[in-house]
This record gives structure tokens, C-alpha cells and sequence, in this order.
């Protein structure tokens, strides 16, 4: 008897070709015709991946490591090239001008970006101890920052009611109040000795103090609002009826989520406490000379940008390098971090 309907028929299944090959995102297969096993990848892999893919972002980083290396090294390398940043060469300085004599600012073989007008001191080693105060305060300042922040923005967005009221408010005005103003002021009556430390050292430790207090309420908010956010997810939920504790919860299941968040932000706050450190000694409340301060060549070669604008020129670029990779390098990693990013 003879149904109604065909018999069934197995067809076999396709055979995975090149054709056929499904690629992942790094351009390797994720399954081969020869039989290799599919190998997963990590979160950290993949950010990895997609950092390394983004050029400008990895010569920004080449660039940050370099000057890292420089502040570290800063008496080395200018040793390397015979020079002190405050030995004085009156003798390459024009009497009747005050400026460097020879071309570009007094460049030469031994003094590789030329000399300070007056009183001739080396710029090339002014330069390089110059960005350890810039760099340590741009990362301590941050450090700073980010404790303060993350600390007090996952307890307000974990806990929420009079809690997050408290701290929010407290945000709300340390970000209306005037911060350049008030580090003026108060680095203007800082005594000259204060914990052990004496002369630039202190108001080194006050900038960064200060610079980080008033920006932790930056991060706090983007920490508050990751907070509320996870807060209500399944994990967390899982977690809290497990029998959980709250600080458990905080520290093991929400703290890893915020780590992006808070690693992106505070490559972009690195730059902006670099710019502040630079624009109060620029305004003469930074550290004090003799030190080397990249701010304050910039004050004192005003009075010379017409004769001497090289002396203008050098501190300059190295404020805008150093601003302009840490930036290059935040937007790339901000970029590898975010899973939405389509690169």
C-alpha cells in the first residue's frame, strides 16, 4: 500500500571548504576542513585584539612608554649627553640681549635643543626632568581619583537612597566649585616645609592631592551609574539569594564589571591632570625653580617669543606629544573595551 506522502531522505551534511569556512573577527577559521579543534578567547584576548588593530592607538602607547622611560631615566640621559638642568652657560648667552648666540635658540652638538635665555641652562635636560613632575603628578593626581571615585560611586549606586542622595550631592558641588582657583590659593600659603618634605616637593604633594579630590566626582558619576545598572542584573540576584553578603557582592560581582569603565576613564584623566600641573606652574603656584616644570619654561619664554621662539617652541610640543598620545591611547582602549564598538 502506497502513502500519501514521499518517503523522507537523508541528505548528508555539507562539507565545511574553503568556501564554506566560517572566519572569525581576527581572520582564522573557526572550524578547518582538517579536523582542528576550535579555540575560545578571553575577554582580555579580544580587547587585545582589537587594541592592536587600531595604529594610532599603539603608537600613542609606544609613545606614553617612552616618556615613562625618559622620566625614569631623565639623569641618565643627561648624563649621557654631558649636561645638567641647572648648570648655567653664561658664556653661550648674548650680554647686550640675554639671548642663546647661534641659530634656533643655541642648538648644537652639546646642547641638543639649545640653552634657556640669561642665564644658559640646557633645555634638553630641563626637558627631560620636567616630565617626571608632569607624569607623576598627571598619575598619582588620577590615582587619586579613581580610588576616591570608584569607592564612593559603587556605594552610592549599590545602596541608592539617603546613601547616593549624600554622595551625589557632595559631587554636585565639588564639580561647581572653582578648582583652579582654589589650588591658587592654597598652594600660595602652603608652608615650605610639611611632612618631611621641603621647597617643590611640597606643592608636588599638594597638587596631587587636590587635583585628585576634585576630580574623583568625574568618575564617581560614571561609576554611580554602571553601579545602578548592575545592580539589578541576574548574577547579582543569584548571588544575593545565595546568601551573599553586601560588601561580597560589591567587591567579587560588581567591581570586575566596572573595571573597563574605570581603566578607560582614567586614561583620559591622566592628560588633563598633566595640563593642570602645566598650567599652574605656568601661573607661578607650581614648583618652584630651579626645578625643571614643562609649565613653567612656558611663563618665562613669553618674555622671549619674538628673539627666541624656540625656547617657546620645545615645551610647548612636549606638553601637546605627551597630551596627544595619552589621548590617542585612551580613545583606543576605550575603543577594544567597549563590546558595542564596531571597528
Amino acid at each position: 500500500m502506497k502513502t500519501p506522502f514521499p518517503e523522507p531522505t537523508v541528505e548528508a551534511a555539507p562539507q565545511m571548504t574553503e568556501e564554506t569556512a566560517v572566519f572569525s573577527s581576527d581572520g582564522t577559521k573557526d572550524g578547518a576542513a582538517d579536523g582542528t579543534s576550535v579555540q575560545g578567547r578571553s575577554l582580555g584576548r579580544i580587547a587585545w585584539e582589537r587594541l592592536k588593530s587600531d595604529r594610532l592607538a599603539l603608537a600613542g602607547g609606544v609613545v606614553v612608554l617612552l616618556l615613562i622611560v625618559v622620566a625614569l631615566l631623565a639623569p641618565v640621559l643627561a648624563g649621557l649627553v654631558g649636561q645638567d638642568p641647572e648648570t648655567h652657560h653664561e658664556d653661550l648667552i648674548n650680554p647686550l640681549f640675554g639671548t642663546p648666540t647661534g641659530s634656533l635658540g643655541g642648538i648644537s652638538g652639546d646642547h641638543l635643543l639649545g640653552v634657556e635665555p640669561v642665564n644658559g641652562r640646557d633645555i634638553f635636560a630641563r626637558i627631560l626632568y620636567g616630565a617626571r613632575i608632569s607624569l607623576l603628578v598627571g598619575f598619582l593626581s588620577a590615582v587619586v581619583a579613581v580610588v576616591l571615585g570608584t569607592v564612593l560611586g559603587i556605594l552610592a549606586g549599590f545602596f541608592g537612597g539617603w546613601v547616593d542622595t549624600v554622595i551625589s550631592r557632595v559631587m554636585d558641588g565639588l564639580l561647581a566649585f572653582p578648582q583652579l582657583l582654589f589650588i591658587i590659593a592654597l598652594v600660595s600659603v602652603m608652608p615650605n616645609d610639611m611632612l618631611g618634605l621641603t621647597g617643590s616637593s611640597v606643592r608636588v604633594f599638594v597638587m596631587i592631592l587636590v587635583i585628585g579630590f576634585f576630580g574623583w566626582p568625574y568618575i564617581g558619576r560614571v561609576v554611580r551609574g554602571q553601579a545602578l545598572s548592575l545592580r539589578t542584573r541576574e548574577y547579582v540576584e543569584a548571588a544575593r539569594s545565595l546568601g551573599a553578603g553586601r560588601f561580597y557582592i560589591l567587591f567579587k560581582e560588581l567591581l570586575p564589571n566596572l573595571v573597563a569603565p574605570i581603566i578607560v576613564y582614567t586614561t583620559m584623566m591622566i592628560p588633563t591632570n598633566i595640563l593642570t600641573e602645566a598650567a599652574l606652574s605656568f601661573l607661578g603656584v607650581g614648583v618652584k625653580p630651579p626645578t625643571a616644570s614643562w609649565g613653567q619654561m612656558l611663563s618665562r619664554a613669553i618674555d622671549y617669543y619674538d628673539s627666541d621662539p624656540m625656547y617657546m617652541v620645545v615645551p610647548g610640543m612636549a606638553i601637546f606629544i605627551t597630551v596627544l598620545a595619552f589621548n590617542l591611547l585612551g580613545d583606543g582602549v576605550r575603543d577594544a573595551l567597549d563590546p558595542k564598538g564596531s571597528r
